[in-house]
């Protein structure tokens, strides 16, 4: 019989409600296509040019976080054409599991957001786009 022991972490995270969130804006003619899926997020970012390196990985830290909270998929990718702009996407399965991503951060969560935004320099420009199917006429 093979066994897999690992030793869990000294501290505890804290593991409280941090909901600070502002909840997506959501057009009427979308709402139809809210009950459809996936929902792909994206997150762009202008960072500091001197702090590439620890923004990198500290947003790898923070898509961890995405994956816990439902993403299935998770990337982070440079633009080739602005130096200092980054973006983050992630696919959740729907709109419903996407709201409850906004209500799965902890206070623990916390730390490494206000580390990842030490590193920009200014508001993250987040976008919220669903699979468009095929209109039937």
């Amino acid at each position: 019989m093979f066994a897999l022991f690992a030793k869990l972490p000294e501290s505890t995270a804290d593991l409280s409600p941090w909901n600070h969130w502002r909840m997506p804006v959501v057009v009427k003619e979308a709402t139809a296509d809210l009950q459809q899926g996936p929902v792909l997020v994206a997150v762009e970012y202008t960072i500091i040019p001197e702090r590439e390196a620890e923004f990198v990985a500290a947003l790898h830290q923070y898509g961890r976080i995405r994956r816990r909270d439902g993403a299935y998929r998770w990337g982070i990718f440079r633009d080739i054409a602005v130096a200092d702009r980054y973006l983050e996407i992630f696919l959740v399965h729907s709109w419903a599991e996407h709201l409850r991503q906004h209500e799965r951060q902890t206070q623990g969560d916390r730390e490494v957001e206000q580390r990842l935004s030490s590193y920009v320099g200014a508001e993250p420009k987040v976008r919220h786009l669903i699979y468009a199917n095929l209109i039937e006429t």
